[in-house]
């Protein structure tokens, strides 16, 4: 497959001092990490010669070389169990999958060997890997390329999730998760590459895997989120109060397993009115398992049901009037704020 979202012009290096977009702060990380630990290796297709396929990787293969930039053939089973293998044996590999969709073919890989294999063998064998992947809508790569099975992954024991919206935890949590001894599914996102935040480089902080933030503070609403979800919900909070007169407080829950519900249910205490959003299908999704969670946690201060906002439940059209109409974008984050707000049903 070729690739679909490559950098844009002049984005090899750090767009400026103390800003960088996603993918440049998982590259710092990743390179960072790799010239701390000789055990970190990424493994992955086009990984090394190409740059990678969205130019994540790009120059880490001519400063690490081959060894520790490995090209895979188009066999994610493979690969992603020789990363398991590798992991067992004491690496740290980071395998990059093009798409969470094709991850699916690794799908008894993951969820029946690395998620299972430190229980089974009662702690004395680790499986310390990362699987990196992008997923999301909003490029008309079809039906088969834009799905978010964010929840069926972070409903797996034993395996961590993690899905930051914003390049300064894409870079923390990105280190933790490759310093940590449990296989980690570091989930990403096409059209948040491009996004930028501030980024020090000299902070050589690490993440705290399992722990939610406030990205927008208000007194209102709560809407919970996460990766690109967060940055729409982020630009509807705005809307919201700058249109509506609505203070809206955003909590990036940034981990999926372990979650943070106590930080959720926080907010929702403080607001009594809770939206979750997603950029996946809400049916037997993240934003079910939120609201489930919310509902007990915090059932005597609701003033109104937990609303969510997700994915139209149909295999995403190729054209683009479709796809933006299936998506849950911006307008309709406002409309179920709103709803949500002035108990419109």
């Amino acid at each position: 497959m070729t690739a679909q979202a490559q950098a844009e012009p002049g984005e090899a290096a750090v767009s400026g001092p103390g800003t960088m977009t996603f993918r440049e702060a998982i590259r710092l990380a990743l390179r960072e990490e790799m010239a701390r630990d000789e055990q970190v290796f990424v493994m992955g297709e086009e990984v090394g010669l190409f740059d990678g396929s969205y130019k994540v990787t790009s120059g880490l293969m001519d400063e690490f070389g081959p060894d520790r930039v490995r090209d895979t053939p188009i066999s994610e089973e493979a690969f992603v169990g020789a990363g398991i293998g590798a992991a067992m044996i004491g690496e740290r590999p980071v395998v990059e999958i093009m798409t969470l969709n094709f991850l699916l073919v690794a799908m008894d890989q993951v969820v029946n060997h690395a998620a299972k294999v430190g229980a089974m063998f009662g702690g004395e064998v680790r499986v310390p890997m990362v699987i990196r992947t992008p997923n999301g809508a909003g490029n008309q790569l079809t039906a088969q390329h834009s799905q978010s099975f964010d929840g069926w992954f972070a409903g797996t024991p034993g395996l961590k999730v993690l899905a930051p919206a914003n390049p300064a935890d894409a870079r923390s949590l990105l280190k933790a998760a490759i310093r940590d001894d449990d296989p980690v599914l570091f989930i990403e996102n096409l059209p948040i590459y491009k996004e930028k935040g501030e980024v020090d480089p000299g902070d050589d902080s690490i993440g705290e895997i399992g722990l939610a933030a406030i990205a927008r503070e208000g007194s209102d609403l709560s809407i919970v989120s996460h990766s690109f979800a967060t940055v729409r919900s982020l630009q509807a909070a705005e809307i919201l109060e700058r249109e509506h007169g609505y203070s809206v407080e955003v909590v990036d829950l940034r981990s999926l397993r372990p979650l943070d519900v106590a930080t959720v249910a926080d907010s929702v205490v403080k607001t009594n009115r809770a939206l979750c959003v997603e950029e996946g299908w809400p049916s037997f999704g993240v934003t079910s398992e939120i609201a489930a969670r919310i509902q007990k946690a915090c059932f005597d201060d609701l003033d109104a049901p937990v609303e969510r906002v997700g994915m139209a439940e149909v295999p995403l059209p190729y054209a683009k009037p479709l796809e933006l109409a299936a998506m849950p974008g911006t307008d309709r984050i406002v409309a179920a704020a709103i709803a949500t707000l002035e108990g419109a049903r």
